[in-house]
Formats: structure tokens, sequence, C-alpha cells
């Protein structure tokens, strides 16, 4: 009788957990079948007993209707309501919340459920209640989609045990990244690396990688730009190739083509740019016609006639879809032969053009539009401080020697073109003068359409040869500023309504901007209450009127940059889709990105499209074009990021050597570990961690956007002025950390 149970006892090797085991395993790979043996093998079993345990579980589990056999043996989960998609945002804490459109709220994921996702990942989750809050919190069940397979990170490398580990730069990546000894790519221990995800076994706490690239040492300069750069997946060069093919292309200009274009050479036409510009994409023309119309051409660097489909060469600008604009540099859409020559309206040369000419009166009315592609001269360039010149000096149209001093050596006294000769001096001062004029009257006429007036200040830094910051400077928009943006914002404008109104409907570009999240405005009010300033939300004009009074009110006030960076955050972001809705901080019903190809890659599609049309074709796929908006649209995200991060890491160098001064700051955002201060004086945002203030227990009040000492009730809030000394700069991790010192006593 015993030796009968002794041959029986492997029967009973429960395997643990079954219906939760088989449950995972058929609800992350949701649209496969398995059969028993898939199952057994997924599980590392192979006995009889085993087997037979799986399938009665199988059985079970199909009873219960938790499972359905799709075919003989083959089983699936079966589909329920509560699972859902959605994107992952991770915390530095390993728990994170799913973005989910299904929900009015965000998922709240606990560390133990957030099963291998990482931030930014498209994940499928199971929701239920919290049983302590009854709110929705999610269990991550499938990864969709990575976000990422590359990260930048610090190598650490143990040479005895024959593998490394990577230590992302990100705090959002709360796993280190295991690389075996032979895919270091001859990394040294402490580099600073750019790792690929190569995959994540099952059982593994940390995913297993191979370093791609080697960055150089963390803290130097270049080291840690193109480790901002990597982070995104942007490239800082161009491959040998394509440089090869763009410096092989004809960049002549030729009479044939001259005869297919319509020719503007004789128009008195000029650039207004930033003073430290390489690449003049967008020129003005202007003429004074017999019956007092002006004829006004905008006039854009033609990219679209050297860059063609299905070239390396498009097909590299299409993958970087934008210039990247970093504190130090220019990270270009297009090689340099394009981007500062063929496409430059460089002065006192032919340049092949997309033109919208418009005829105005007096009033800025619109009588006669024109679009097609041209040829160019460019008669002069100016800076926006020298245009402003022309403009603050010149208000009579009397040209005088100082303020035109500045183009003398530049411009010929009289520039004799295919048989027109002027004197270009007056002509440029008096055009500059009469756009101006019309640029207010189309700004006024915008602003009462409902247009919300950003005009936030942007910092910008003075680099010695060694790209070290040595000082700070702010960039305000004026009056030569605003001309060049209303004739872009025109021609943007009337070329995506002229397409819009085509018929039959016409595939096309656009740039869209939806209307501000209400909840977003309900907490922008919240925090602008606290500085006197009141919103209206009664009607969509009255959100766009009180926000421009709002964004007027604190010009030149402490608050201007907190309010001003807020009240951004309350838009929703623009993007690019072939689906036209408007552009509602425009208040413009058409609008698309026509006038910055050499930059940006939806105005080369735009460029194409018009041609197009014009040349009688067809409508193009929508399809495909929205798929080509939707890339741009992300790829300008992350120049965006990678953009500001390149300021946070200037800023932070900056701050190095002030270590041992004073500033006063405002408080610019408030949580449960600290405060965040941005100094008045250069814009450079740091953290005073809660833990670093001593004179009382500090905890965080929400409702009030405050800190509030336990018990001195002392109080930090949201906006206050406090005085602050830099604790900590440290380059390599890009935190700027403050020691408080106190409030400010004004």
């Amino acid at each position: 009788m015993s030796k009968k149970k002794k041959k029986r006892k492997p029967s009973h090797n429960k395997i643990s957990n079954l219906t939760n085991t088989i449950l995972n395993i058929l609800r992350k790979e949701r649209n496969k079948t398995f059969n028993y043996k898939q199952i057994a093998a997924k599980l590392g079993v192979n006995d009889a007993s085993s087997r037979n345990q799986i399938i009665k579980k199988l059985a079970q589990l199909k009873a219960k209707q938790e499972i359905e056999e799709v075919e003989r043996g083959k089983f699936k989960a079966v589909v329920n309501t509560e699972y859902h998609t959605g994107i992952f945002d991770a915390s530095s804490r390993g728990s994170g919340y799913v973005i989910c459109y299904a929900f009015e709220e965000d998922i709240f994921i606990a560390s133990n459920n957030v099963n291998k996702a990482l931030d930014g990942d498209e994940v499928e989750l199971y929701v239920f209640k919290r049983r302590k809050r009854g709110k929705l919190e999610g269990e991550i069940t499938q990864i969709i989609k990575r976000a990422k397979t590359q990260y930048v990170g610090v190598i650490q490398i143990h040479e005895k045990n024959n593998f490394a580990f990577v230590v992302p730069d990100s705090n959002k990546m709360t796993t280190d990244i295991f690389v075996p000894i032979n895919k270091i790519n001859k990394a040294e221990d402490g580099d600073k690396v750019l790792v690929e995800l190569v995959d994540w076994p099952e059982k593994a706490d940390s995913p297993n990688g191979r370093v791609k690239e080697v960055l150089g040492k963390p803290g130097e300069h270049n080291t840690e730009i193109h480790a901002i750069l990597a982070e995104y997946g942007l490239p800082y060069e161009f491959p040998k190739e394509v440089e090869d093919f763009a410096n092989q292309i004809d960049t002549s200009i030729k009479p044939e083509e001259i005869k297919k274009r319509r020719d503007m050479r004789k128009d008195l036409t000029f650039t207004i740019d930033p003073k430290d510009a390489k690449d003049f994409d967008d020129a003005l023309s202007f003429k004074v016609l017999e019956n007092g119309l002006f004829e006004i051409g905008i006039h854009i660097a033609d990219v679209s006639h050297y860059l063609e489909e299905g070239t390396i060469l498009d097909d590299e600008a299409y993958e970087r879809a934008t210039s990247v604009y970093l504190v130090d540099r220019v990270v270009p859409m297009l090689p340099e032969i394009l981007s500062n020559g063929a496409c430059s309206l460089r002065p006192h040369e032919e340049k092949y053009t997309f033109s919208a000419v418009f005829k105005l009166n007096e009033k800025a009315e619109i009588k006669d539009q024109w679009f097609g592609r041209t040829v160019t001269y460019s008669d002069a360039r100016f800076a926006y401080e020298e245009a402003q010149a022309v403009i603050e000096n010149n208000t009579d149209f009397t040209i005088t020697e100082r303020s035109l001093s500045h183009i003398k050596t530049e411009i010929p006294e009289d520039v004799s073109l295919t048989g027109k000769t002027y004197n270009t001096q007056p002509d440029i001062a008096e055009a500059i003068l009469v756009l101006d004029r019309l640029a207010k009257k189309m700004r006024s006429k915008r602003m009462r359409s409902g247009a919300i007036s950003f005009d936030k200040v942007e910092v910008r830094f003075t680099l010695d040869e060694q790209a070290n910051p040595t000082g700070v400077h702010f960039k305000t928009s004026k009056d030569a500023n605003k001309l060049i943006e209303e004739f872009m914002l025109l021609a943007n404008r009337k070329v995506s309504e002229f397409v819009s109104k085509m018929k039959p409907s016409k595939t096309f570009v656009y740039r869209v901007h939806d209307e501000p999240d209400e909840s977003k405005l309900a907490a922008l009010q919240g925090v602008v209450a606290r500085f006197g300033h009141k919103l209206n939300f009664k009607s969509r004009d009255s959100i766009s009127s009180s926000l421009n009074k709002l964004l007027e009110d604190v010009q030149g006030q402490k608050e201007q940059n907190l309010v001003d960076t807020l009240a951004i955050r309350t838009m929703a972001k623009a993007e690019y889709t072939t689906h036209n809705i408007g552009h509602y901080g425009l208040a413009f019903d058409y609008y698309s990105h026509f006038t910055s190809p050499i930059r940006r890659y939806p105005d080369v599609m735009a460029h194409r499209l018009l041609q197009r049309y014009l040349d009688g074709e067809k409508s193009a796929n929508e399809e495909i074009y929205e798929e080509k908006c939707m890339h741009s649209s992300n790829m300008e995200n992350l120049a965006t990021k990678a953009e500001r991060d390149s300021i946070k890491y200037m800023q932070i160098k900056f701050m190095q050597d002030h270590k041992d001064e004073e500033f006063v700051g405002v408080i610019s955002g408030v949580t449960d570990w600290g405060i965040y201060v941005e100094i008045i004086s250069n814009k450079c945002e740091g953290m005073v961690r809660i833990r670093d203030i001593k004179d009382d227990y500090y905890e965080f009040d929400q409702d009030q956007f405050a800190l509030v000492g336990r018990d001195t009730k002392n109080m930090y809030q949201l906006g206050d002025e406090v005085v602050v000394k830099v604790k900590q700069a440290d380059l390599v991790k890009r935190h700027l950390d403050f020691d408080l010192i106190g409030k400010h006593e004004a």
C-alpha cells in the first residue's frame, strides 16, 4: 500500500497559481491561440502530471467563460471590456499613470503592476477600483509598442564577472540595463554611452542591451550635447552618402527654369532675420501700384525644387522632419549646401522661390492673390534690430544717414537688374514702414477675432569660443519681429484656405490647434487668482479676451514668466494633420505651415501639394500624408524636448560659476518633495528639496499650491519671492539644487 502511494506521489506536484499564470499568458498575447503543450513550454514543464493539470485548468477556465476554445484544443483569452489601451507615463519611483482616452482621469499603476512597461510605451491594461479610495487603478497586461529602444547612460563595467550595467540618465528609467562584456563596443568604465535594448527575459529584473555608441566622458560639453540628441534619437551629423548626394546637386540658376516661373527679380525684395541667422528662407517684396494698392510678395525658398521625392536626401530630410535648435548649435534638416547655400535667400543673389503674392489696400484688406513658383533677387538683408531702427526713426518716411548706414557696404547705391534702375535705400525704408503699418492692422484684426498673444520671454545665452555661457539675455518680440510674423501668418493662412476651398476637395497638410482643456483653465485660474488676476470662461471669445488681458497685465511683473508658462500649458498642442479643425490660438479657420521649408518638412509637403494642384493633378493619398503628418508632429515634439534640455544644461553650466551668490527667485512649482524656484535675473530654475528646509517640518498643501510648516505655519506658496543660493549644479545628471535662504523682503 505504501509502495503504491510512493509511485503516485509525483502526480501531487501542483503548479502554484496556475489559474493566473494561464490567464496572464493568454492575456499578454490575446490575439494568439495556445494549446496545452505551448502553455507547458511557457511554464518550463514537460512531465505528464503538469500537462494534466494544465489540461484540467483550461477546461475549468473555459467552463467559467474566462477563455474560449477557438479550435479543438486551441484557446485564447476572452476579450473583456475592462481592457483598454493607453500611454504609460512613468514616475521616478517606479509607479506611474496610463493616459487612457476611455477615462477622464489617468489610471494609476502601482510599481508591482507595471510589468516591464517603460515611460511612453503604448500599453494594454486591466482597470479596477482601488480598495481603499475607490479610485481607478490598473495593471499593465501587455506592451503594445515600445516608445523607444535606445537610452543614454553611464556604463559600469564588471570585468571579473564578464558583464556591465548601463545606468540611464533619465530618472523615468528606473532599471539599469544589463550588457554582456562582448557587447560594450570598446566602452571604458564610466563612459557615457548610447545603449540599445535587445530583449527582456521573462524572469529577469533588467533588460539586456548592447552599447550602440560611445558618446564620451560625462560632463564634457560635446558629450553632454550629443547625449541630449541621442536621448531623443536625434542625429548630430549627416551620413556621408547624403552629404555626397547633396554636394552633387546642380544649384545654378538656369534660363530654361526661369521661363517656367514668374520673374520677380525687378521687384524690391529684402530679408529681415535674426542678426546671427545663417539661412534665410523667407523674403518680402514690395511695390506700389498705380491704383493705390500695394503688391506684397512673401517669397519662400523653393526647397522642393532641389529635394526630389524618392532620393536618399529626401528620405533623410523626412526622417529628421525638423531642424533642432540647441543653445550652442543648430542640427539642420538639410545639408549646408542647401540650407545655407542654394535655398538661402542671400542678398544680391538670384534664387528659385515659391511665392504668395497679395494686393492689399491701406486697410490691409486683400484685393487679389496669386500663388506659384517664382525667381527673385534679394536687394538687402536686414537684422531685426536694423529694421526696428528704421521703424522707430523714420515714421515720416524721411531717410537718415544714421538709420541706413549699416547697409551702405552691402548694397550698391544703385542696383541695376534686368533693365530697371532705382535707388535702393529709400525704397527699402519706405517699404519697411508701409509693411509695418499694414502688419499692425492685420495683427489688430487677428486679436479682435480671438487670437491669443503669447509673447513669452525667451532666454538666450552669450557663449565664448568654448561654448561656455558668459551671460544671459532675453529675446523679446518688437515691431520688426511682428512685421515678419504677420506676413508669414498671412501666407500660411491664405495658402491653406486656397487649397481647402478647391473642388473637389484635396488632401493637404494643416497645422491645427484645438481649444484649451477646461480643467487646465480652471487650474490656471487657481494660480493667477493668487496674483489678483481673473479669467472669464463664459464663452470662447471671453476665454480668449481674458487670457490676452492676463498676458498683458503680467508684462514686467514678477509673475510674468510663471503665468506665461502656465498659460501656454493650458493650450492643446499644435500638430500636423490632413484633417482641418482650424487653429484656436491664432483664431484662423485655415492654417498650414508654408514659410519655412529649410527647417520643417511639413512645409516641403505643403509646397509639393500646392504645386501638384496648381498643375491640375488629382488629390494626393490622404492616408499616406496623415502618416507623414504624425511622424512630423512626433519629431517636432522630440526636437522641442531636446531644445529644452539643452537650455537646462546651459543654465546649470552658467550657475556653476555663481555658487557663492544669492539670488532672488519666484516659486514656479510646488510638489510634495520640494519647491521649484526660477531666478528672476536669469530665468534659471532649480529645486529646493523639502528635506533641506530646516526651520520646520514642511508638508505639501495641494489646495494652496504651498509647503506649510507644521509648527510655525510658515508658508512657501506658488509665486512667492524667495532668496536662494546654489547648493549643487550637476551637469551630468542635469540637476540644479538650491539652498533656501528665506523669503525676499521687497
